[in-house]
């Protein structure tokens, strides 16, 4: 305790030439989040090119791990190729495939349907996966609240929510009635976290997926099965899918509450940056109670700490 008796705040360690090798010898492979991290909106960070670059060289196994669900894997690679990064399907794990896969690991039944409030990526990820849905962006033309609606289709059996730039009472108060009236509906939440994508046009003024969720969370009285960040189940998938002990990774991510705390309940290293959403002041205030084993500027860093 401090001499006040208030509780005493952890230090937190930047990262250093010693700790930076020390950190790439340790881990078999690195998970970074991508915006904040990777890429700012539609720019490139600067010295990303060369970091992964260079962990690629060292033998490091690079995996990408986003909770935006707006973008289905294939759609992400045309995004890593227009900024000219060379980043298959496979190094790609985003919470629209990570809810596509809960509902295949968990047997969803072929003969129900899903009822998407989210956008093309988690349709795209889910019909991969061989599931028929409903909703999407198009999927709720009435956008005032409908006092006659009070039957939905009952094959329905699992509600998907992601970020929906096209949220509107109709499709609330449709995936409520889903929810609530079919026996054994799921409602998974791809992103429970109440914060906005920066790669997104005009988010400025956009509801993020977490107000959704909230929303659904109060109208039926119920929880969601999280599938992204922090939830174990994306750590349940990249170790079935690289046969990485998560003791050898180390998670790279601008954010306390999904990336850090994602790594340190899957037991991964952890590698704050500064480049995206938490400065040094949040990192640093007392009632911060998330504390990555280091924090560095941005991912750039790792290269030029390496060769100093």
């Amino acid at each position: 305790m401090a001499a006040n008796g208030a509780a005493k705040t952890p230090s937190v360690e930047a990262l250093s030439p010693q700790t930076a090798r020390s950190l790439v010898d340790s881990v078999d492979a690195f998970l970074f989040d991508c915006d904040g991290v990777i890429w700012k909106g539609y720019n490139l960070i600067d010295g990303v090119p060369e970091v992964l670059q260079t962990l690629r060289s060292l033998g490091k196994k690079l995996v990408f791990v986003t909770n935006n669900a707006s973008k289905s894997r294939k759609q992400y690679v045309k995004k890593f190729l227009a900024l000219g990064l060379d980043v298959c399907e496979d190094e790609i794990i985003s919470s629209s495939f990570s809810a596509a896969m809960f509902l295949k690991l968990n047997n969803f039944p072929r003969d129900k349907k899903a009822y998407v409030l989210g956008g093309e990526g988690i349709l795209e990820e889910m019909k991969l996966a061989g599931f028929t849905c409903l909703g999407g962006p198009e999927g709720g033309k009435g956008i005032q609240l409908d006092s006659n609606l009070s039957e939905c289709d009952r094959s329905i059996g699992a509600v998907v929510v992601g970020l929906d730039k096209q949220i509107n009472c109709h499709k609330l108060q449709y995936a409520t009635l889903c929810i609530r009236e079919n026996p054994d509906c799921l409602f998974i939440a791809t992103d429970a976290a109440g914060h906005f994508f920066s790669d997104l046009q005009n988010c400025s003024d956009s509801p993020c997926a977490g107000c959704t969720v909230t929303a659904l969370c109060v109208s039926t009285e119920k929880e969601p099965v999280v599938v992204g960040k922090p939830s174990s189940f994306i750590m349940d998938i990249l170790v079935e899918r690289f046969q990485i002990n998560p003791s050898k990774m180390c998670m790279v991510g601008d954010r306390l509450n999904t990336d850090i705390l994602f790594g340190q309940n899957a037991g991964c290293k952890t590698l704050l940056v500064l480049s995206g959403v938490t400065t040094l002041s949040a990192l640093e205030d007392p009632s911060n109670n998330i504390h990555p084993n280091y924090y560095t500027s941005n991912v750039f860093n790792i290269v030029e700490l390496l060769t100093t």
